[in-house]
């Protein structure tokens, strides 16, 4: 085992005290507190498409943190530099926090600095292994997977009572101190880290950028450019999206937009990969496709993401509804999920994972996640039917929500946990930091989906709609998510029948 390793695994355990003591209490801050100059019966509204634009900022900036580490500054002074950045966010919400304009721009830090680092430090704990020692990486990846569920346990637990005990600038202050000492903890181990050096994919004549514009452009006789086509149409639907900006705002505008070019240019460059073998080797060109199809896996865990992040919003706003203690706080009830993952962890490997080996059952990374894309999915059946019994003007007691909590984070256990060692893995050398930018960019497009959904609600045909069905619109849409997930479960598992595994790690 490499002795660096506590470095980060006590760093990580920090930060993540740090980013969930403030993001479980700023649903109900905003609602409490900032946004209180909003109308009550649009303030929950806005309370939930500023918590989820703000998760879509903390995933989205994964792709900046992954650029600038592979191709300029390493994932160290990467972690390093915008470990501080947090810091300051940090600092700006327990100051501003009667000021709106303060208080978004500290949000904007915060998902500058945590999305930035996020798909590095993961991936700074697969440089420190190689081929020799490979097999306790998976291991490290369950125990820092562990770490962060221990931070975000008591942070769940005590962040809600420091709000309400001692008001918000001391409730973010101490995630911000938190996070101060994250970052000495990881400067503290820095002549003993393996370095990767920065910039090999941006030397490579044969890197994947270079690769996919091969292929796009090249022409091949007696052949059209189709790939070329489905790309430029990707292109001008993008700039359709931007032109939705005063109608969808400039988040989901943005974003769309961003799927739109990359799912489109991604489908063009498959149809004509065959092309670049003129002018690259065939090892750079297969290593394209293996990126290309990793990237369809990624995008199939997406209705994921959408139904996990919403345990934050949906249902804390839900929680507010059921019967509980006077003392209980509706987002302690997070608190439940980091416990649950605690014990699932150590229960899966120790357990179950030999239990179903000896049954003859070879549970692979791939079978993991798409069995945990169908719990989020029964996740989201039994909190949909809680929904509708409150509907029905019944008192339904908080702790039937244990049930939907404990498949939703069995399901994230199997998915995500899973899924950081299986990017990092799957990643060629050169490109670790940006594909797991990528895994991160999941989350993301999992957030747009919630708010494209909340925006398509508000419209008078969609509303309509919904009351002829004799639900409410937050039973409909949590149903509705339900559907997604389970759909997107069936068509991970037959894709991933397809799916060869890579073993990417260093010599």
């Amino acid at each position: 085992m490499p002795p660096q390793i506590p470095y980060i695994i006590a760093n990580e355990g920090c930060e993540r005290f740090s980013f969930y003591g403030m993001r479980n209490i700023l649903t109900v801050f905003l609602m409490t507190s900032l946004l209180l100059a909003i109308p009550e019966p649009l303030r929950k509204g806005e309370a939930k498409e500023v918590f989820h634009t703000f998760v879509i900022g903390v995933y989205f900036f994964p792709l900046l943190g992954g650029w600038l580490s592979d191709r300029f500054f390493g994932k160290y002074n990467t972690i390093f530099w915008l470990s501080l950045v947090y810091c300051a966010g940090h600092a700006c919400l327990a100051i501003f926090e009667d000021n709106l304009r303060g208080f978004y721009f500290g949000l904007f830090l915060i998902a500058l600095g945590s999305g930035g680092i996020k798909p590095l430090v993961s991936s700074f704990i697969g440089d420190q292994f190689d081929k020799s020692n490979r097999t306790l990486a998976q291991k490290v990846f369950d125990a820092f997977y562990w770490i962060i569920n221990f931070g975000s346990f008591f942070a769940s637990l005590l962040m809600p009572i420091f709000l309400d005990r001692f008001g918000a600038s001391v409730a973010f202050g101490i995630p911000g101190a938190l996070m101060f000492i994250a970052t000495v903890i990881f400067w503290s181990g820095r002549r003993k880290y393996t370095h990767v050096p920065a910039g090999a994919s941006h030397r490579d004549p044969h890197g994947f950028l270079k690769v996919v514009r091969t292929a796009l452009l090249s022409q091949a006789p007696g052949q059209g450019r189709g790939g070329l086509f489905v790309a430029g149409l990707g292109m001008v639907l993008a700039v359709g999206a931007l032109l939705l900006t005063p109608n969808l705002g400039f988040v989901i505008a943005f974003c769309s937009a961003l799927v739109l070019v990359m799912g489109f240019g991604g489908v063009g460059a498959w149809m004509q990969l065959e092309r670049a073998r003129a002018v690259h080797p065939d090892e750079a060109v297969e290593g394209v496709r293996t990126v290309l199809r990793l990237l369809v896996l990624f995008a199939l865990v997406t209705p994921f993401w959408s139904l996990f992040d919403q345990k934050a919003s949906t249902w804390v706003l839900q929680a507010d509804q059921m019967a509980k203690p006077e003392w209980f706080k509706s987002s302690m009830m997070q608190a439940l999920n980091p416990a649950l993952v605690m014990i699932l962890i150590p229960f899966n490997n120790l357990v179950l994972y030999p239990l179903l080996a000896r049954m003859g059952l070879e549970v692979t990374a791939l079978r993991r996640m798409g069995a945990g894309i169908a719990f989020a999915g029964l996740a989201w059946i039994v909190v949909g039917g809680l929904q509708l019994w409150i509907d029905g003007g019944h008192a339904v007691d908080i702790t039937w929500q244990v049930l939907p909590y404990a498949l939703l984070t069995l399901g994230e256990v199997l998915v995500s946990a899973t899924g950081l060692e299986f990017a990092y893995s799957q990643a060629p050398l050169a490109m670790k930091g940006v594909i797991t930018s990528f895994w991160n960019l999941s989350v993301t497009i999992g957030n747009l989906w919630v708010l494209l959904a909340n925006s398509s609600v508000k419209g008078a045909a969609v509303t309509a709609y919904i009351q002829s069905t004799g639900t409410s619109v937050t039973a409909f849409q949590m149903f509705f998510f339900a559907g997604f997930a389970l759909l997107a479960a069936l068509l991970f598992a037959l894709y991933a029948r397809g799916y060869r595994m890579q073993d990417n790690y260093r010599g």
